[in-house]
């Protein structure tokens, strides 16, 4: 096994597109890699298994800052563990107010679903005209219910 991948094989090996390596660079999760002679990018097992922490907290949906804090206590390996707890417990936080307004997004679209129970015309669509009076953020509702995609935080 080599100890050393050029950023497409750590890429492959990975399982990632190299712009996600190259991204966590530019955002300084991963520190800027040594380079070849022909200044290709070159990076060692160290960077290899930063790279599979990072990605693993990704997959839990860890924001970049989290990530962060989790490098710089994973960096500092003398340090005790409570504050990795915290920043663990904070995330937990996140993901339980993530899934109470997901759950409030599933009654709204199930009261939606249920405004059509018997297709018609579009004209007659309950779902349609559901929409077209769905209050906004600025009426006071919701603008988009639940949250859906990516937190602002990234």
């Amino acid at each position: 096994m080599t100890n050393r991948y050029r950023i497409g094989d750590l890429a492959t090996r990975l399982a990632v597109p190299t712009q996600t390596i190259r991204y966590y660079e530019h955002e300084g999760l991963l520190p800027k890699p040594a380079r070849t002679e022909g200044n290709y990018r070159v990076y060692g097992i160290a960077e290899r298994e930063r790279l599979t922490f990072i990605l693993h907290c990704r997959a839990l949906d860890m924001t970049l800052d989290e990530i962060r804090h989790l490098l710089r206590l994973r960096d500092a390996p003398g340090q005790g563990c409570a504050e990795v707890n915290a920043v663990l417990d904070a995330h937990i936080g996140h993901v339980a107010e993530r899934i109470r307004l997901l759950n409030d997004l599933q009654l709204q679209l199930k009261d939606l679903r249920a405004r059509c129970e018997s297709p018609s015309t579009s004209k007659d669509c309950g779902i349609l005209q559901g929409l077209a009076s769905f209050p906004t953020a600025q009426d006071g509702g919701a603008s988009r219910a639940g949250g859906h995609g990516r937190r602002a935080q990234e």
